[in-house]
């Protein structure tokens, strides 16, 4: 009797799942090397055969050295000549490896790195990848890539793409090579976890020839070909687990239908002393009809800074008190929170909501009430900081939760707050504009609404921003001064709140002692940081907001939200060491009321990207395009910051460069959940299975609810 014939959909998917063999099964690869490639995280015959170089040397179109061209990305092959180590001064060690061929000689240098005199020696043929400029006369590479090539090898066997992979101490990339070859001899002839109809129509390579065109190209079109079809599988597996989660979070559940016409949001409207700006009346529609549509809202309120997200808020929560249920609003800082209580709070009262403030400083006492009118549903509203999300705070009718500055909560978090209650809607809102490609990747599961327009005619010409020289320090105090004089307030912001050892930049602490004995006498110069006591916290900004000091020496505290209208000049000190976003959100907080603004920075720049980030923040007040700049100036790597929390890493897809990918494969992932939600048809399932393996531990929160 024999045994069923397997379907030829799970045939595929146990092909597939012959990858998470341990990396042992690779020839040449026993026990001590299994140990140096788990040190790149490498364990299993998947993690080989995705771990991709960094680079590739183009060994088919060298120069002479003597010829080799200047300011570009070159690869030169030489011969070692000879191999010297400098040491011009204490704790600098310089070192030379000069490269001969018949036409001239190249020098490659190394600062600080002496380990490169052991891994070449004269005699050894090489090649260095880098950029070529002229040093006292002689052609130079600076800190290149170094490939040991032998001294046996011949002209025609160099005629190649030869790939550099990432390697470590006792582990070569020569050897890491050899080994991804023999994992893609056995291993390589993988079923493709892709419709080959999908394939076909968006002109994708079949996986088992783009894992070997991606190590070992034949020329550059393979290269970008390979690329591209693996940038796009790591792009559809983490907009599958998206559109998983949205289904989940919205498509399978009902949500609570708002009255959008009650007495209550009326009566806020009509409080409201200005005229909404177009896109805060398009953003107040976006939100409205979802809160009154059948499925939970799932929305982002993306904002520019000073663009009035505030009030759309505060038209949310009006229209769940008109319903009958509650709302919670959640800020990441006490001094947001507080803040809230001014604005949110005010507009609610002129609409006869009733409100409470819930954080971690509020008195035992004053929380144990609070908790028990919101439990027996006596205050609709409740704002507040992290101190919502224990356990003691039930929300029993809680409709919709509102997030400030999501990006500060984690995701866990976010959903905390929305748990609360029962297919509750969702309003997430920054004043951090974020690329278009970074909103996709990060928060797919979101509709967006857009807010750029300032209320109250406070266009970007509102606040002027200059590079100030550090020798001009006497002048900017003079700003600081004469608006001081005129009735205005002014920040001056330092990176760092104690000065650590080895550090020149400005600390706060000592700053603003500084500016009290020796600057300004005369003024009323106060002190805030995170790391005060929280009440010291509000003590001092409770004493600028009211004008009791002219000049408030802050940390990045003031980042978010803080909203002074008497501020009108900020200084910054050190600015290079701010990112375009944390600098633009600082602009923000000055020329809010009548007067208009001055940024005055304070920035020394030592690097190209650095002085490339001044002149783009100094160039515009646009947020976006910030953003943007960001993107391309510092990475993703760097603009992200520490890894988002279920976000899957991206091994070769870019949020700068795969703008066209990330669209393609949100528009199949969201096809393909919306007419298969569980991707359980046999179509899918060998999708399903390396969307699993791709999201790994990070599947369980994108497909659960």
């Amino acid at each position: 009797m024999t045994g069923a014939v397997p379907s030829t959909a799970e045939n595929r998917c146990a092909r597939l799942a012959a990858f998470d063999a341990p990396v042992t099964a690779v020839r040449y690869v026993d026990r001590p090397r299994a140990a140096l490639l788990a040190r790149l995280g490498i364990r299993t015959v998947e993690d080989l055969v995705r771990h991709y170089p960094l680079r590739w040397l183009d060994l088919r179109s060298t120069a002479p050295l003597g010829s080799l061209p200047l300011g570009i990305d070159v690869t030169a092959i030489g011969t070692v000549h000879e191999v010297s180590v400098k040491h011009p001064r204490p704790r600098l060690t310089i070192v030379e490896v000069a490269i001969v061929d018949d036409s001239g000689v190249l020098v490659g240098v190394w600062f600080n790195q002496s380990y490169i005199r052991q891994r070449v020696k004269p005699g050894d043929r090489v090649a260095f990848a880098g950029k070529v400029q002229i040093e006292y006369g002689l052609r130079q590479m600076r800190t290149p890539f170094v490939e040991l090539l032998g001294t046996g090898e011949t002209s025609v066997a160099l005629a190649r793409i030869l790939p550099v992979h990432p390697a470590t101490e006792g582990l070569s990339s020569n050897w890491v090579r050899r080994l991804v070859t023999e994992a893609l001899s056995a291993f390589g002839d993988v079923p493709d976890p892709l419709p080959a109809s999908l394939r076909a129509r968006r002109g994708l390579w079949p996986l088992r020839s783009a894992l070997r065109a991606i190590h070992f190209p034949r020329d550059e079109d393979e290269r970008i070909a390979a690329r591209r079809r693996l940038a796009y599988e790591e792009l559809l597996a983490l907009q599958i687990g998206i559109a998983s989660r949205r289904h989940s979070l919205v498509d399978e559940r009902s949500g609570h239908r708002h009255i959008t016409s009650g007495p209550r949001l009326a009566g806020l409207a009509a409080a409201l002393p200005f005229e909404l700006t177009s896109d805060q009346r398009a953003a107040v529609t976006d939100v409205l009809k979802d809160m009154a549509g059948p499925a939970p809202m799932n929305r982002m309120l993306l904002g520019d800074v000073g663009s009035g997200k505030t009030v759309v808020a505060a038209m949310a929560l009006a229209a769940a008190a008109d319903s009958g249920t509650q709302a919670a609003m959640m800020a990441p800082t006490e001094v947001l929170a507080r803040q809230y209580a001014r604005a949110v709070g005010g507009s609610l009262d002129a609409a006869g909501v009733r409100w409470a403030l819930l954080m971690g400083s509020t008195p035992a006492r004053e929380r144990r009430e609070i908790l028990a009118a919101v439990r027996s549903g006596e205050v609709p509203v409740l704002l507040g900081t992290h101190a919502l999300l224990t356990e003691d705070v039930v929300i029993p009718r809680l409709s919709l939760a509102i997030v400030d500055e999501q990006h500060r909560f984690g995701v866990a978090q976010r959903l905390g707050l929305r748990g609360k209650g029962e297919a509750a809607d969702l309003l997430v809102m920054t004043a951090t504009p974020i690329p278009r490609s970074l909103a996709l990747t990060l928060y797919g599961d979101l509709d967006v609404t857009y807010l750029r327009e300032r209320p109250g005619g406070r266009g970007p010409e509102h606040v002027s921003t200059r590079l100030v020289p550090r020798g001009a320090r006497q002048e900017a105090y003079d700003v600081v001064r004469a608006a001081v004089s005129d009735g205005g307030q002014a920040y001056i912001v330092c990176a760092l709140v104690e000065e650590s050892e080895g550090s020149e930049a400005k600390a706060a602490v000592r700053e603003a002692e500084r500016l009290r004995r020796k600057v300004f006498p005369d003024l009323r110069v106060g002190l805030l940081t995170g790391q005060m006591r929280t009440n010291e916290k509000i003590s001092a900004m409770e004493e600028f907001r009211g004008g009791r000091t002219d000049v408030l020496v802050a940390t990045t505290v003031i980042e978010v939200g803080v909203d002074v209208p008497g501020a009108s000049v900020m200084i910054v000190e050190d600015a290079e060491r701010f990112g375009l976003a944390q600098l633009h959100q600082l602009r923000g907080r000055i020329g809010r009321g009548e007067r208009s603004g001055q940024l005055l920075l304070f920035a020394d720049p030592k690097t190209s990207e650095g002085r490339a980030r001044m002149e783009a923040f100094i160039g515009t007040a646009d947020g976006f395009e910030l953003a943007e700049a960001d993107l391309r100036l510092r990475g993703e790597g760097q603009l992200l910051g520490e890894r988002q929390s279920g976000l899957p890493g991206l091994r070769l897809a870019s949020l700068l460069g795969d703008a066209d990918l990330i669209e393609m494969a949100r528009a199949d992932a969201k096809e393909m959940v919306g007419s298969d939600p569980h991707l359980v048809g046999a179509q899918h399932e060998p999708l399903l299975e390396s969307v699993r393996r791709a999201l790994g531990r990070d599947w369980e929160w994108v497909s659960s609810g």
